[in-house]
């Protein structure tokens, strides 16, 4: 374990730290610094443990919310998943480009015409760049 030199709140500090994480140990000291500070110099508290102990709470709560946001995220992508996975799957529709002279295997004659409708609405977006077929 490495230990590292760390000031907050301008006291020193020497801290252990795992090797290779010096750097979020080094985040972790500036969230807690800027939190104390902040607490400080609103001005109502002055004693130093009262300074860390709200700051302690003020960042348990947000870790709390960040918390519950993931939950509720990951809420929301079980029920989106479970949606999707009750959804019926479409009938494919395989059809070959007419260029070819192949036949169609569209069974209904309106959606073969819809279908043919939108491929050439498609093409002329699309321009000479981009042709479906």
């Amino acid at each position: 374990m490495k230990q590292i030199d760390v000031q907050i709140m301008q006291q020193s500090y020497v801290l252990g730290c795992p090797e290779g994480h010096e750097s979020r140990m080094l985040e972790a000291v500036e969230r807690v610094d800027s939190a104390m500070n902040r607490i400080r110099d609103a001005g109502k508290v002055r004693a130093r443990e009262r300074i860390a102990v709200l700051a302690a709470l003020n960042m348990a709560f947000e870790i709390s919310d960040h918390e519950t946001a993931a939950l509720a995220a990951q809420a929301h992508a079980a029920a989106l998943a479970q949606q999707i996975a009750d959804t019926p799957a479409p009938v494919p529709v395989a059809i070959e480009a007419p260029a070819s002279g192949g036949e169609s295997f569209v069974t209904n004659e309106d959606d073969e015409a819809r279908l043919q409708s939108l491929i050439k609405r498609l093409d002329e977006t699309l321009g000479d760049d981009g042709r479906l077929f």
